[in-house]
């Protein structure tokens, strides 16, 4: 029996396997676990209405922007991401409100008997709280954003609306396998027979996995690109997007909280799954896309994507953690206006992560630290490793000091980026 929401967390964190803590070890790639945790609660899984989004990166952003729009429009939207940033109850919202910890406290309470019977992981368990949360709740639809991989993701026990996969890349190789068709194929699975699935961008060799599944499942696909183009215009440091639909000026100076250049992606493939949502009966107006686009982070809470946290100097952080990821990183950097730039780093261990490190700038000032995780790459072996092609500076355990060291070091017109992994940002104090 538990009675706090701190007893609750300590219960769900040490005693099930969490990826987000142990890595590979914790992932179960097979959905029986679920299976028999939503048979328990009753299955939730096939009460309420979804939209389901994968990818190798985009899919956090792709699934709050469409949670902000169904928002907009009046829906009373549920919202399942992983993993969190400060705290638990992050993962479960409901038009932008977190879980509140009193039903976590009674979930597990009410789950512990099968809960240990079952021997689930953290993951799969969070995917039952989260459904029966959303039934008990009544929404009119949630989005759900896959873990890790689709096709043996926990949360691929839903029949959605909708499925989207945002883009294919490199992440999880010893996992969901060592070539981008591989991986391409986990991400498919979440393809389900008679369900319209978008893509939101156009990869070569890439594109063929998608079109066999949707085929062998009678599944309508789109590729958004093909209907939607975003154009980017830089004013005064701040991005602004220019929407085409099929040529056609949809919006102009569309201004996001969301920043970062790889964004053009994810909202040409949320448009386009807006779109087909529309054609289902969904009522959602051309102002409640806008207004839902432009008040995401506000609306959702959504942190960690390009986010300022500071002007004088300007600091910026960012979870992109993966090759692809870090290399729209470095993109976005090389437009911005600075002296001196000065990089906060720090990665997991159980990742071949040399070639993110060729991608990063070599003119940069590094202080490398580590996460307080099990997962966390040691500061001192991310330095060596890092020296090694060419990238020079000190290393600092603590996330925070680390912070610390580099504004005491940078000038008012030099810049600070903090990043290399999800857990380095979730110990940003004041996020």
């Amino acid at each position: 029996m538990v009675n706090t929401y701190h007893e609750a967390l300590n219960y769900l964190f040490t005693q099930l396997p969490m990826f987000q803590r142990i890595g590979s070890s914790a992932y179960k790639a097979d959905l029986t676990n679920t299976l028999r945790l939503c048979e328990a609660v009753k299955n939730p899984q096939s009460k309420f209405k979804s939209i389901h989004v994968a990818g190798t990166n985009g899919k956090g952003s792709t699934s709050h922007m469409l949670a902000s729009v169904f928002q907009s429009a009046g829906y009373k939207t549920g919202l399942y991401t992983s993993p969190h940033l400060k705290d638990f109850t992050e993962r479960i919202k409901i038009n932008g409100a977190p879980v509140p910890p009193d039903y976590i406290i009674d979930f597990v309470n009410r789950m512990k008997k099968s809960i240990d019977e079952i021997e689930p992981s953290f993951f799969e368990t969070t995917v039952a709280m989260a459904f029966e949360y959303f039934v008990k709740e009544k929404v009119d639809i949630a989005i759900i954003e896959v873990g890790l991989g689709g096709r043996l993701d926990s949360t691929n026990v839903i029949t959605p609306e909708l499925s989207i996969i945002t883009n294919i890349g490199w992440d999880h190789k010893d996992i969901l396998g060592d070539t981008l068709e591989k991986i391409a194929f986990e991400k498919a699975g979440i393809i389900k027979k008679n369900i319209p699935v978008v893509i939101s961008e156009r990869q070569d060799g890439i594109d063929t996995v998608f079109k066999e599944k949707a085929f062998a499942e009678s599944a309508p696909l789109y590729f958004a690109v093909d209907d939607f183009q975003v154009e980017r215009d830089e004013r005064g440091g701040e991005m602004l997007l220019h929407v085409f639909k099929n040529h056609t000026l949809l919006f102009d100076g569309l201004k996001l909280p969301l920043q970062g250049f790889y964004q053009q992606k994810n909202v040409a493939g949320v448009l386009k799954a807006i779109e087909l949502m529309q054609t289902q009966g969904w009522f959602i107006p051309a102002d409640s896309i806008q207004h839902g686009l432009t008040h995401v982070a506000k609306q959702t809470g959504l942190k960690g994507r390009w986010q300022k946290l500071g002007e004088k100097p300007l600091m910026i952080c960012d979870t992109g953690h993966n090759e692809d990821g870090i290399r729209e990183i470095v993109r976005q950097i090389r437009v911005q206006q600075y002296t001196k730039l000065h990089m906060v780093m720090g990665m997991v261990k159980d990742k071949d992560i040399s070639a993110v490190l060729k991608l990063l700038p070599t003119e940069a000032e590094y202080y490398f630290c580590e996460a307080k995780i099990p997962r966390a790459l040691d500061a001192s072996l991310l330095k060596e490793q890092a020296h090694s092609v060419g990238l020079n500076g000190v290393d600092i355990k603590d996330v925070n000091e680390a912070i610390k060291e580099a504004r005491r070091k940078a000038a008012d017109d030099d810049m600070i980026f903090i990043g290399g992994s999800t857990f380095v940002v979730a110990e940003i104090e004041n996020l």
